[in-house]
């Protein structure tokens, strides 16, 4: 909990100073909410270096960021996000239907490079850079038949075969990559694609885990308006 409450500090201090620019970036700096659907995944290994065969999971985004220009047609894109991201994957036992749910909240910083050159009456949209995210909630749900488990996930970096909890390290970090258009009523439409570069699988105390791992990964389409600038 300390952590979480850490981050949404940084979290704060960074949008009141992205704002706080508005009157030393000069004329330029606008800012923007944007939301959208996630159509997310986790990928990677199993313990014997397999690939896992998990289903994709419709998600969603929303949040804001400030769009500083640095140099003709080029922004620096900072922003805070609430995502979800996560997986299913669906077996059959016995003539049975088992689904198996990983839902994950994130509070996410993306810091993008745009290149917004003139087209017709709008911009073109081409971006790419890192991202940071910290997980704040998630559920663990199996469904199968007439029964269903669901349990709360817990972030931290270690856990053991007797945790109650489902668990997945809270840090996540990886790149973006994106293109789309702004209208010259200032909406925009997006997509987007992201691939997760840091491992979730915690560490499981005195068991050797193998090849495993586990990278969120995902695509998705978003909605946008910007202000001032």
């Amino acid at each position: 909990m300390k952590k979480i409450i850490s981050l949404l500090a940084v979290t704060l201090l960074f949008v009141t100073s992205s704002f706080s620019q508005e009157t030393n970036t000069g004329p330029g700096t606008s800012f923007g909410i944007r939301a959208g659907v996630n159509f997310q995944n986790i990928n990677g290994k199993d313990f014997d270096g397999d690939k896992l065969e998990n289903d994709m999971l419709v998600g969603f985004n929303a949040g804001l960021n400030a769009e500083i220009p640095i140099a003709p047609d080029f922004f620096f894109q900072p922003g805070i996000l609430f995502t979800t991201k996560g997986a299913q994957e669906k077996t059959v036992i016995l003539g049975t239907t088992i689904t198996s749910r990983i839902q994950l909240s994130y509070l996410e910083l993306p810091l993008n490079l745009v290149y917004k050159p003139m087209l017709g009456n709008g911009h073109l949209i081409l971006g790419f850079g890192p991202y940071v995210a910290y997980g704040i909630a998630g559920k663990a749900k199996i469904e199968g038949g007439d029964s269903s488990f669901e349990s709360d996930i817990d972030f931290k970096n270690e856990t053991s075969i007797t945790d109650n909890n489902y668990v997945i390290r809270p840090l996540d970090a990886g790149a973006n990559l994106f293109f789309g258009y702004e209208f010259a009523n200032r909406l925009s439409f997006q997509l987007n694609t992201q691939l997760g570069l840091i491992n979730i699988q915690p560490d499981y105390s005195g068991v050797d885990m193998g090849d495993s791992k586990m990278n969120n990964t995902g695509f998705g389409v978003s909605l946008g308006y910007r202000f001032g600038g």
